[in-house]
């Protein structure tokens, strides 16, 4: 019997969720499909009916679905629909997402009856190579904001994300929709990989997940600070100079 490495496995499963993105993005250049995913925003499994038709094709078949990563599922294609029309691509202009979608893909044998990456017990720093996380994504909400703006954002992507990382997956189910819209408005994009490896292994990782969102969102504040720091002594330099 042949087994597939851990390398290999993580790469199926990387390739299956981008592909997933992909696809849902895709599908939403329709309308109709588009409204049927952002109606699911905030409902459970058993009133999203629309929905079926358009996700169910992509859960995993070859092995028993938690609940848990049913719903990782549905809320991500939900959040990604959720967005402005204008921001998806038109009928006769291909999408990005379409692109991807078409390129060559490795061989997936096993993808479908593996865990989620971050949950499998492996190295802590498995799914950092992923992306970027909901952490360092609301950092740069911060860091990229002028003056003032910068001091109010800071106040809000904290508060929210402290929010977050005390919910159980239900109650990150209905909070992160506002945030995502939150991150839009700042014209932050949002990692949908690296998040929905999250959402999925949230259960049993949430400990974990959420000291790797704190630990990038305050890494990375921290970084920008120094830097606006050195540039300002820097200028200062040479306003003194002879």
């Amino acid at each position: 019997m042949t087994t597939e490495s851990p390398g290999a496995v993580v790469g199926s499963r990387r390739e299956h969720l981008h592909k997933y993105i992909a696809g849902i993005t895709d599908a939403c250049r329709d309308p109709g499909t588009r409204s049927a995913l952002r109606a699911g925003l905030r409902r459970n499994l058993d009133h999203v009916r629309p929905m079926h038709r358009i996700v169910a094709p992509w859960l995993p078949s070859r092995r028993h679905v938690p609940e848990t990563e049913e719903r990782a599922f549905y809320l991500i294609a939900s959040m990604i629909a959720d967005r402005p029309r204008h921001t998806f691509a038109t009928d006769d202009e291909p999408s990005e997402a379409a692109e991807a979608a078409e390129e060559p893909a490795p061989a997936r044998s096993a993808a479908d009856d593996t865990g989620p990456v971050s949950a499998r017990g492996g190295k802590s720093t498995q799914s950092e190579c992923w992306g970027r996380s909901l952490g360092h994504c609301l950092a740069q909400a911060v860091v990229r904001s002028p003056g003032r703006e910068r001091e109010m954002r800071a106040s809000t992507a904290e508060a929210r994300l402290h929010l977050l990382t005390r919910q159980s997956a239900a109650g990150l189910h209905r909070h992160l929709p506002a945030t995502v819209r939150y991150l839009r408005q700042t014209g932050i994009d949002v990692d949908w990989v690296r998040l929905m490896d999250d959402l999925i292994a949230w259960p049993v990782f949430s400990g974990r997940i959420s000291r790797r969102w704190l630990q990038d969102y305050y890494r990375e504040t921290h970084r920008s600070r120094d830097a606006q720091s050195d540039q300002e002594d820097r200028n200062d330099l040479l306003d003194s100079a002879p």
